[in-house]
C-alpha cells in the first residue's frame, strides 16, 4: 500500500465501508492492523466495517495460519437505492489504482 494519507476532517465523499473494501481490493492479504492505518480508522472500527461486508455478502476470507485472504464479491450489488444495480466491482474500479497506473506513477507521489 501506498504511504498513509494526512489526516483530514469534516465531510467526505467516500464511506469508511468503501474505504475499506477500497483497501481489500488493493491487497486480499492485507492485516487490519494496516487497512486501520491507511483509512485512519481505528483496528476495531474495521473489524466490525469487515464483519458488516462479510455479513451482507460483499466480503469472505479464508485463514491460513495467521493471515487472512478476502474475497470480494465483484457482482454483488451497492445497497442505496440510489445505486440501484451497480455492482460493487464499479465502485472498486473508481477507488482502486490500476497495477499498471501504479507501476508508471513516479516514486514518491501520492494519490489525489
Amino acid at each position: 500500500m501506498v504511504g498513509v494519507p494526512e489526516s483530514h476532517t469534516g465531510w467526505t465523499f467516500i464511506t469508511s465501508h468503501a474505504r475499506v473494501l477500497a483497501a481489500i481490493a488493493d491487497n486480499p492479504n492485507v492485516r487490519i492492523r494496516d487497512i486501520a492505518a491507511h483509512c485512519r480508522l481505528t483496528e476495531r472500527a474495521v473489524a466490525r466495517i469487515i464483519t458488516d461486508l462479510e455479513r451482507d455478502g460483499y466480503l469472505s476470507h479464508t485463514r491460513e495460519g495467521r493471515t487472512n485472504t478476502y474475497r470480494i464479491e465483484p457482482d454483488k450489488v451497492l445497497r442505496h437505492p440510489a445505486e440501484a444495480g451497480l455492482p460493487v466491482a464499479s465502485l472498486l474500479s473508481l477507488l482502486v489504482q490500476d497495477e499498471t497506473d501504479r507501476s508508471r506513477e513516479p516514486a514518491g507521489s501520492s494519490h489525489g
